[in-house]
């Protein structure tokens, strides 16, 4: 497993956007407006976009660094890893 050093932010972030979805939840359960509930149902959306944003980013920079100075069997893993971590954009 490897550990990028965006790791600790993005575990953080999370964790901020899981105690927002647990009062979502709270929200819908107390009956509040709807507007209000898509309102943070959004911020949740963005909060995690973002998160997937920077892992997905520092993976790449972390794994196309790593191919360049990876022998040839290395890059062509790095090149597929690349290849398959994309559809996440």
């Amino acid at each position: 497993m490897s550990t990028h050093h965006s790791h600790p932010d993005i575990v953080k972030r999370l964790k901020r956007a899981d105690g927002h979805l647990r009062g979502i939840v709270e929200m819908i359960e107390a009956g509040r407006p709807c507007l209000d509930i898509a309102q943070q149902l959004h911020a949740v959306e963005s909060a995690v976009r973002e998160a997937k944003k920077l892992l997905i980013h520092d993976h790449l920079d972390h794994c196309l660094d790593a191919a360049v100075d990876a022998g040839p069997e290395e890059s062509r893993r790095s090149v597929a890893e690349f290849k398959a971590i994309t559809k996440y954009l």
